[in-house]
Parts: C-alpha cells; sequence; structure tokens
C-alpha cells in the first residue's frame, strides 16, 4: 500500500508554485503522480521581489505576504487535489518549502528565513503540514542547504556509472553521486544559475526570462566581463557551502558592469552572463566530480537549451541530458524532494547529509504543523 505526499516548492527565480503529488511504498519507494505549477498573483509576486531584492520590511508587510503565501499555497494545492479527484483524507502530509527571503548561514547568528506560512495551510487544506527545512540543519551547524542532495541519492544513484546532478534554477546546485560506497556524496551550491540571466534579460528586453536561450545564442562572450565576473571569492571557496540572491543579484553584477569604459552590447551581456553559470558548474564538476560519466540537468536551467550546449562543450568527455532521461521530469525534481522530506519527517528518519550541509551529525529537518 502507497501513501501521497505532496511536496511545494517556490524558488530563487519566483517563477510560480510547483506542486507535486508522490507516493511512497511501506519500504520508502517512491513514484511521481503529478504536479502543476501555479502562477504567483501579479502584486503579491511584486511584494516578494521587493522584500528578496531590498531586504527590508515592516513587520506588518512581512507578517501580511507570510499568511497571503500560505493561503496561495494552500488554495492551490485544494485546486490540485480536486483535478485530480483526491480528498485531504487521501494525503498524509504536505511538504512545504516556502518562499526563501534571506539565507544567512554564516552569521554569528545564523539562520534561513522563509515565508508561507504552514499554520494556514495546514488549516485550509485540512492536511498536515511539515516546512521549515532548513533551520534545523543551521541549528546543527550546517549551512542549511543544498537540501535535495539527499533526494538525489535516493531517487538518482546508479551502480554503474558515476552520476551528477545539476539543478539550475535563480542558484545553481551540482550533486555528485559516485558509485562506490567508499567516495561520499558530494553537494553545494555552484554560483548564479538562472538568477542574473532572467534580471539582464528583464531589465532589456521586459521579458520574464530568455527562452531557449535564443537571446544569449545571438551574442559573443565578453571575456573581459567574464574574467572580472569569475573574480567573486565564494566561486574559490571549499564546500560545504552555500549562496543565494544575498550575494548575487542586481546589485553585485552592476557593481562589476558599470566598471568598463567600453561598450558592450546588451546581447553579449546576456552571453557573458550565460557563460558565467556554464563554466561556475563546470569547473566544479572537474574539481570535485571529474569522474563522472553522466550530468543530468533539473530545474528551470534544462530548458535553456544555449546553456545546455555550453555545459556540453565545456564538458566534452561527458554526457550531458536532463532528468526526464531518468524518470522524473526537471520540473518538477524541487517539489518531489519536498514531498520526501515530508514523508522523512513524518516517520522521523533523518534527511540531512553532514558532508553535504557541513552539519555536526544527521538531523530530522523539518517543524510538523498537524492538520
Amino acid at each position: 500500500m502507497a501513501d501521497y505526499y505532496i511536496g511545494v516548492m517556490s524558488g530563487t527565480s519566483l517563477d510560480g508554485i510547483d506542486i507535486a503529488i508522490t507516493s511512497f511504498s511501506d519500504v520508502g519507494d517512491f513514484s511521481f503522480i503529478t504536479a502543476k505549477t501555479f502562477p504567483f498573483p501579479e502584486q503579491l509576486h511584486c511584494e516578494l521581489q521587493l522584500l528578496i531584492t531590498n531586504y527590508h520590511t515592516d513587520l506588518q508587510v512581512l507578517g501580511r505576504i507570510d499568511i497571503a503565501l500560505g493561503q496561495l499555497i494552500a488554495s492551490s494545492i485544494n485546486q490540485l487535489l480536486v483535478e485530480q479527484k483526491l480528498t485531504a483524507d487521501d494525503i498524509v502530509a504536505i511538504g512545504s518549502h516556502g518562499q526563501t527571503l534571506f539565507h544567512a548561514p554564516n552569521e554569528n547568528y545564523p539562520f534561513s528565513m522563509q515565508v508561507g506560512n504552514a499554520d494556514v495551510i495546514a488549516e485550509i487544506t485540512g492536511i498536515t503540514t511539515v516546512a521549515d527545512f532548513r533551520q534545523r540543519d543551521i541549528a546543527a551547524g550546517g549551512q542549511g542547504a543544498p537540501l535535495v542532495p539527499a533526494f538525489h541519492q535516493a531517487l538518482f544513484s546508479s551502480e554503474d556509472e558515476d552520476r551528477v546532478i545539476i539543478n539550475i534554477g535563480g542558484i545553481s546546485n551540482i550533486t555528485y553521486l559516485p558509485t562506490s560506497s567508499n567516495k561520499p556524496v558530494i553537494g553545494f551550491d555552484t554560483g548564479p544559475g538562472n538568477v542574473l540571466i532572467d534580471y539582464w534579460i528583464q531589465s532589456q528586453l521586459d521579458k520574464p526570462y530568455d527562452h531557449g536561450g535564443v537571446w544569449a545564442s545571438s551574442g559573443q562572450t565578453n571575456d573581459e566581463l567574464l574574467a572580472a565576473l569569475m573574480n567573486e571569492s565564494y566561486f574559490n571557496k571549499t564546500a560545504p557551502k552555500s549562496t543565494g540572491r544575498e550575494l548575487f543579484n542586481k546589485k553585485w553584477f552592476e557593481n562589476l558592469r558599470v566598471q568598463y569604459k567600453k561598450q558592450i552590447s546588451a546581447a553579449d551581456i546576456q552571453t557573458t552572463l550565460v557563460e558565467l553559470t556554464a563554466l561556475t558548474i563546470a569547473n566544479d564538476i572537474k574539481r570535485y566530480a571529474n569522474s563522472s560519466q553522466h550530468i543530468f540537468i533539473c530545474g528551470g536551467g534544462a530548458h535553456n537549451d544555449y546553456l545546455l550546449e555550453r555545459l556540453q562543450s565545456l564538458l566534452t568527455h561527458k554526457k550531458v541530458s536532463t532528468t526526464e532521461s531518468l524518470g522524473l521530469h526537471p520540473d518538477w525534481v524541487e517539489a518531489c524532494a519536498f514531498a520526501w522530506l515530508g514523508y522523512r519527517a513524518m516517520n522521523k528518519k533523518v534527511s540531512n547529509l553532514p558532508l553535504v550541509t557541513g552539519a555536526k551529525h544527521s538531523v530530522v529537518l523539518g517543524s510538523i504543523h498537524p492538520a
């Protein structure tokens, strides 16, 4: 008999709320049922964007957004359940990541802040909700990120080949899955994924993203600008490490761009930003996972054909494809991961990888909000 769990993910790209319905057998075997992306209402999207960009607000606004996002997540879940002819009684629990506003695991008082009130989700859906997955790992001395490598290990490991899973959302992260049990799973944030690529096309062409990487493919990489971007100290830090919009954002990029007196075309800048994402990922694969034969991409970046072409060009002796070839569409991997994390929490199973996050020991992640 299988138990149904729902996973909810809203990432740094702010391109919608991904909701996946999954099932787990008595022995924990995972099955994908269905998934759907729900858009943000324009006002809530703008408010979240402003919060994430500016890092300042008042408590009334923060509280209101926390509740508004919780209501949106809950109503979206209820809509998907109706569409699938399921009820709350069919679902054991929801694993909801929430929307990260600020990630600061290296402060004197480390924390990671998400909104999307879990009590509201539990109340409106009538389903037990697990949330706040990052803070327990941070309390144990870890980065609280990335959390998905444990799910990647459970779902995508192979006895026949060393694999790498690359999630390209707003930020990119890597999971190295060796065949040998003597080698550890490695995972960390490599740096910017889509966050700068999306920012630039939004500011220049008023488009939400570069569909298929068509605009980037029309330009040329500016080597001087790329070298300046690559000079960021984060790229040379050793794992475990994690990052976010707190570092890689409009201000970070514009501070570097304005230093150049030579005119660089907008298309060439877009090409250069794609190269930054591709190069930082490729460099880390060569540094930490050079034995891998196959690279699998998931997240929104899997739709950027030009980015995947650049990765394949930089990794000539490895095959680059998406997680669809492993049986799970790249759009739904992260939402499914949080269903898995919810399942692990409800069954009191540890779900962090200390060698990935830097935590002192394994812990059960997530706070449980009963229906």
